[in-house]
Order: C-alpha cells, then sequence, then structure tokens
C-alpha cells in the first residue's frame, strides 16, 4: 500500500486482460464499510488505461469476509456434513488420507487438478508439490477447457505458444482483423476499445460466429457458420486465395514450409461446398477471403478502408509497412491478424481448426511482420502462465516437455532430486476426472470448480463423490467444495503478493492491498504445510522467493522468465511488466515476436495440413438441434465469485437458453417459458430468450449455474485428439417446453 495516497496499484482477478486497477480504502459503505476497499481503473496501465468492466468494479465485493470461507472445514466422516476445524487438524487429516491412499494404492492414485486464475507461484508449486512431494503424473488444469488447441495449434506452426506474440495494443494499427469464436464486448469489454480504434483507424473487422453478439454488430462481415464446421470455413477462406491468385508467394518460399500440402487439401474447399457443410453464403465466403487478403480495396487495404471512412492515406499499409511488397496477384500488402478464442477451439477438431485459421494468416502473408500474425485470446487470468510453469500435465517449468532428458534434467537440478524421480506425463483434465473414484483415489482441487465448468458435469460430480478422498483449496464454498473431505480457506487477489501472465505474454506482479481475514491462509502455506507432514519440509512458501526459483527454473526455456525479478516487475515503466521471453536481468522483454524468426528449429513457420470431418455427435430425429456454450458480460467462468455478487446477479441472475424465432416456433416455445434443453448425456433447464441473432438451427446457454439450468449437464466429454481440448460448442440436443 502506498502510505502517502493509500492506493495500492494491482491487477483484476477475472480474465487475461488482467485490468491495472488502483485500490483505495473504502469506508461507510456496503453494510458498515464490510468491505474495505474501492477498485478504479489505473490509467497509466496500458493495456485497460483506466477502463474496468462491471465484474472488475466489482471485484472488492468478495473482500468481505461476509461472502468468503475464513475457517477450515472438515467431514470428519463419509455420511457427516462439514464442519469447521483448526489449521491443524485439516492439514494432519488430508496429510494422513493422502498418505495412506499412496502406500495402499501407488502413488499415481493421487492427482491434482489446478485453475488458470492461480498466481504463477501457486501454479509452479503446484506442479512441484505433484512431482516432487507425491510423486504422482497425474497434474492438470482447468486451463485444459480454456487455452489447450490454440496452445497446440501454435506449437505445431511456430514452435512456440503465447496467446497474443504482439501487444494487443497494436490491433489498433492493422488493416484487417478476423476474429473467430470471440465476443469481446462481453467477455473482455475494455479490449473492445482497441477493435473501435482499428475501424476508427481505417480497419476492417470480420466476425466469425454462429450468433450475432453485440461484438458481431460492429463487424464488417459477419459469418454465421454451423458449430463445428470451422476447418472447413478457413479452408474455404483460403481456397479463394489460392484461386484468385492472392497468396503471397514471395512470404511463403522465404518464411515458410509445407504449403503444398495444404495447396492440395483445400483445393477441394471450394465456396459452394463450404456453403453445404457451414451455412456461410458462398458470396460472403469470397467476400472474406477477398476483405482479409486486401484484394477487395483497389490498390491496397489502406486506401479501400481510408475510402470507408475518409481516413486517407494515413491509414494505408504502405505508410506504415512499407506497400512496396506484393503478394502473387500484384495487390499491395496489407497488414491483417487472425485471432481465435473459446468459440473455434472448443471443438473436438480444435487443434486442427486452429491451424485452418493459422494456415489462412501464413498464406496471406500476415504474420512475421508488424501489426501481422496468429494470436489466440486467453481466457483465463492466468491462463497462459498457468500451463508455462508445470500445472499442466506434459509440461515442465519454462514451458518445457516432462519427456525432454535436458528439461528433466535442469529442472531436477533446481529442485534438489535426481531426475529420473520425476514421472512421466499424466492425463490431461477430461481424462483425469473421468478416472476420479477408479484409478485416481484422492484429489486436491484448487482455484477451479469443475462441478459446474467441466464437460459432461453430472458424470464428473459422480466421479469427484466416488473419490476416497477430495481436497479443496478456494476463496468460497463452491459446488465443488461442498463436495470435498476437507476444505482449505485460501486468500484472494488483493489478499496477497504474485506474478500473472495476462494474454499478451506480459508479465506483472499483483500487490497485496490488504491483510486476509484471520484464520485464511494461501494456497502456498497449504501445500507447505501437507509437503512437511508428508516428508518434504523446506517447501517454499514466500511468494517473492517462489518466483526466484520458477525464474531458475525456467532459464533457457521456451517461455524463459530467468531475466525477471519482483524487484524489475514493480520497477517496470508505469508497473507495465515485461514480455517474456525475458533470458536475462539487462533484457527488456520481447512484446512481438517472431519479426525476424519463429520459433521452429529452421525458424519457418509450419502450414498444417488439416481436414474437416463431420462432428462425433451430429444432429438427429432424437436430437435435431445443435448446443452451443459461451459468458455472458456480468457473469465470469463457473459463477462461483460473481453470482456473490449483488450487482451482478441483479444484472444476469440465471441461465437462459437463446432460440431464434422460427426454432421456438417448431417447437411451441414463447419468450420467457421454461425450456428444457436435452442431449444423450443429461438436460438443463432454463427461461427462453427469442431472437434472429442466433441461427435456426441453433441454441445458446450460458455455463455460470449450477443446479438445473447448468449448461454443462449437456455438454460431452468428447476431446480433440491432439490437446485434450473438450468439445463444449458442439452437442446434439433436442428443445421442449418444460411442463
Amino acid at each position: 500500500m502506498d502510505a502517502s495516497a493509500a492506493v495500492t496499484r494491482t491487477h483484476c482477478p477475472y480474465c487475461a486482460l488482467q485490468c491495472g486497477m488502483e485500490l483505495r480504502s473504502e469506508t461507510g459503505s456496503n453494510s458498515g464499510g464490510a468491505v474495505p476497499l474501492r477498485a478504479d481503473g489505473w490509467d497509466a496501465f496500458p493495456v485497460n488505461k483506466g477502463a474496468l468492466c462491471q465484474k472488475g468494479a466489482t471485484a472488492t465485493e468478495l473482500l468481505n469476509p461476509a461472502a468468503r470461507l475464513t475457517t477450515p472445514l472438515l467431514r470428519r466422516s463419509r455420511d457427516a456434513e462439514l464442519e469447521t476445524a483448526t489449521w491443524d487438524e485439516a492439514l494432519d487429516f488430508a496429510a494422513s488420507r493422502i498418505c495412506d491412499l499412496a502406500a495402499a494404492h501407488g502413488r499415481d492414485a493421487v492427482g491434482i487438478f489446478g485453475g488458470g486464475g492461480l498466481t504463477h507461484e501457486k501454479a509452479y508449486s503446484l506442479g512441484k508439490f505433484a512431482r516432487v512431494v507425491l510423486q504422482t503424473p497425474h497434474i492438470d488444469y482447468n486451463g485444459r477447457f480454456c487455452m489447450s488447441a490454440a496452445a497446440a495449434a501454435s506449437q505445431r506452426a511456430f514452435g512456440v505458444d503465447r496467446g497474443l506474440p504482439f501487444p494487443l495494443a497494436d490491433v489498433a494499427h492493422t488493416d484487417v482483423i478476423l476474429l473467430v469464436g470471440s465476443n469481446l464486448a462481453d467477455t473482455m469489454p475494455p479490449a473492445l476499445r482497441y477493435f473501435t480504434a482499428q475501424r476508427e483507424n481505417g480497419g476492417r473487422l470480420i466476425v466469425v460466429d454462429p450468433r450475432r453478439t453485440r461484438t458481431a454488430e460492429q463487424a464488417d462481415l459477419h459469418l454465421q457458420p454451423v458449430p463445428g464446421t470451422d476447418a472447413a470455413l478457413a479452408a474455404g477462406l483460403l481456397h479463394v486465395l489460392i484461386a484468385e491468385h492472392l497468396v503471397d508467394e514471395e512470404f511463403i518460399a522465404a518464411r515458410t514450409s509445407g504449403f503444398e500440402e495444404v495447396r492440395a487439401e483445400v483445393l477441394r474447399w471450394w465456396p459452394e461446398r463450404v456453403e453445404a457443410v457451414c451455412g456461410v453464403p458462398a458470396p460472403d465466403v469470397r467476400a472474406a477471403a477477398r476483405m482479409f487478403a486486401g484484394a477487395d480495396n483497389e490498390g491496397g487495404a489502406g486506401n479501400g478502408a481510408g475510402a470507408k471512412n475518409g481516413a486517407g492515406a494515413k491509414n494505408g499499409a504502405g505508410a506504415r509497412n512499407g506497400a512496396g511488397v506484393h503478394n502473387g496477384a500484384g495487390i499491395t500488402a496489407s497488414t491483417g491478424m487472425v485471432l481465435t478464442a473459446r468459440g473455434t477451439e472448443q471443438q473436438a477438431d480444435g487443434a486442427d481448426a486452429v491451424n485452418a485459421w493459422i494456415n489462412l494468416a501464413l498464406a496471406a502473408g500476415k504474420a512475421g511482420r508488424p501489426y501481422c500474425g496468429y494470436g489466440a485470446i486467453t481466457g483465463q487470468g492466468n491462463g497462459q502462465g498457468g500451463r508455462e510453469h508445470g500445472q499442466k500435465a506434459d509440461q515442465l517449468p519454462g514451458y518445457r516437455k516432462i519427456t525432454d532428458p535436458a528439461a528433466r534434467d535442469h529442472v531436477a537440478k533446481v529442485w534438489g532430486v535426481p531426475a529420473d524421480s520425476l514421472p512421466g506425463p499424466g492425463r490431461p483434465a477430461v481424462e483425469l476426472l473421468a478416472a476420479c473414484g477408479s484409478d485416481i483415489k484422492a484429489l486436491l482441487v484448487a482455484g477451479s470448480n469443475p462441478v459446474v465448468s467441466a464437460p459432461d458435469a453430472s458424470f464428473v460430480s459422480a466421479r469427484l463423490a466416488a473419490l476416497d478422498f477430495l481436497a479443496v483449496c478456494d476463496v468460497v464454498l463452491s459446488e465443488t467444495a461442498a463436495l470435498a473431505d476437507v476444505v482449505f480457506p485460501v486468500t484472494q487477489w488483493a489478499e496477497e503478493s504474485g506474478t500473472m501472465t495476462n494474454l499478451e505474454g506480459r508479465v506483472l506482479l499483483r500487490r497485496q492491498a490488504i491483510a486476509p481475514p484471520d484464520g485464511v491462509r494461501s494456497d502456498l502455506d497449504v501445500l507447505g504445510g501437507l509437503a512437511e507432514r508428508l516428508g518434504r519440509p523446506g517447501f517454499l512458501t514466500s511468494p517473492p522467493e517462489v518466483f526466484a526459483e520458477l525464474a531458475r527454473a525456467s532459464a533457457g526455456g521456451v517461455a524463459d522468465y530467468s531475466g525477471l525479478s519482483y524487484e524489475r516487475l514493480d520497477a517496470s515503466s508505469e508497473g507495465a511488466g515485461l514480455h517474456w521471453p525475458c533470458p536475462a536481468p539487462e533484457h527488456p522483454g520481447t512484446p512481438r515476436m517472431f519479426l525476424e524468426a519463429f520459433g521452429t528449429p529452421d525458424g519457418r513457420a509450419r502450414f498444417v495440413a488439416v481436414g474437416h470431418e463431420p462432428a462425433v455427435e451430429e444432429p438427429s430425429a432424437d436430437f435435431p438441434y445443435r448446443l452451443t456454450t459461451g459468458r455472458v458480460l456480468a457473469q465470469y467462468q463457473s459463477g462461483a465469485q460473481t453470482r456473490r455478487v449483488r450487482s451482478l446477479n441483479s444484472a444476469e441472475p440465471g441461465a437462459f437458453v437463446q432460440l431464434h424465432p422460427d426454432l421456438a416456433a417448431a417447437v411451441g416455445v414463447s419468450e420467457g417459458d421454461a425450456v428444457r434443453v436435452t442431449s444423450r448425456r443429461g438436460s438443463a433447464v432454463a427461461p427462453a430468450r427469442i431472437n434472429d441473432l442466433i441461427r435456426p438451427d441453433t441454441v445458446f446457454m450460458p455455463f455460470h449455474w449450477a443446479g438445473a439450468g447448468r449448461a454443462n449437464s449437456v455438454t460431452r466429454r468428447t476431446t480433440d485428439p491432439v490437446s485434450g481440448m473438450p468439445a463444449f460448442k458442439t452437442a446434439a440436443v433436442r428443445v421442449e417446453v418444460e411442463r
């Protein structure tokens, strides 16, 4: 806390924007000052520049002790209720159960399920705890539901996975943006300013989404594909580029490999075939391809875009990026980006779908130069950092592969253990949860609520209930914590220091503003207490010390943080943090990647030949419609936090089912009727919202609620074979009025 101004500069506890905020002492409000702080925007922070969405602005309400857990809870027998306990009782009981179950069934019978909202220090410590203390391979996290498909695709194409390999601010200076499967107006409102600025600067926006969202309303062109057909749609756009000689042959020859295999694949995806599969009219497929290539601008994207807004030459690619470079058709090179999010990634072919979009960017020459590239819009606050430093089943700190002998040697030396004592890869999230109660006997959950957020959630709830032992670290008594044998009440964002990596690869320092309530401890203290009881004393619990060890463990890895420290992050200009990789204390960080070479061994980006296959679960006579899921403005993820904020609940109090008027008429549903949505796995019931902003063959449900309106009671556990991403966005359902 800055004593002179009573202000602490820190970052929002929610999404991957990690908006800068200033916390000020607050008294006399909200039940007599029970909430000790007020959140205001931090004007100088370069990402949000003072803007906060309603979730961030109300985040301090969860600091009220009445809104959260303040003492450990213990279920003393299987049939008993949770009751309060001392910390020693809770830690002793948890350590004893873990020890007994590991002895009886082997170390692999114990698992950890983490969260993408945890700080680096917690994520790193969970990975170290799993591999050094428990010596189990089974650790994964809910980021598998968020970024895994894009991460796998980026690794295949570029050799590196960093959500955005450029600052978000570059969006405002890009001629054409193709935004696929994202509704930023609801999920990241402060980010929308960059897209607004992009259009004011003469740029154009193409949005791909089955729903006409508030983001899609701002687009110059909106494509509404059948859910699950993104790979075919991307192939169709690339087909047009090839057929009309709009590919950048010079860029392809100089900086990529594998194009001929992709060319052969996409030649069979002519626009009329795409229309038959995706439901996007063939003229729109051609228009989108030409717009993205800059071919509809009569000599350059800047000229065309300038004509739309009277922006003139200042917006042209020539003014910024040297428009003297021409592609094969003689069209002046424009700048462009492809940005993907969960809509295209949460599919059974999620990694292939993303690679199909990356192929389009590479073929158009829109990568590896300023204001160009592919980026994935990370969802959770530390979804990026959570996988970089060991919380993922197959990775060690620094984005090292756990199967790489050199990586194992390096990390083992930092941890002071033999390399051969480290377990191999574990099970990805969906498989890990499915194994609970069978192969997995004990599970520690930290910062996640899979009872609401996991696919086929009724199945997951049953698997967690079948465990011999479940421990949960959480701020509130979530639906998952309510099933636990031990619940540890842990600190949250404003009550602790820690680091996060936002969607741009910007590493940030969260600063502690207040002390936690009596009875609340950090997740690091929980792990330290368990480690001591399990025979591994000395487990680090100080966030700066943990980060310093993380930096050493990451040294030489893809995600190299070895040049970072709390001191450097605290002293960074305007508290803006530093972008990884940052391999030395004097290194300035890397805001923009790939300008000279990609992260592959030969420095070339790789085209990946991918096809489109029908969804595993296509509509049928019994289940004739498609369900897709997503977020709404006033709630966040499983809702465990936001559903406890009065104003957010007033704005969006419960689940709903969005239906097109034609579909509603076909099934006899009126506005506000209770609607049952049923799949092969289960049902959800919620009021109908009827409008023409969605495809007539598709229904939408937000996934933030438990109970009857739990959308994930309907979704499926089918996963992408490359990344382990669940197919949240494609489930065959029937819709009927609830009688």
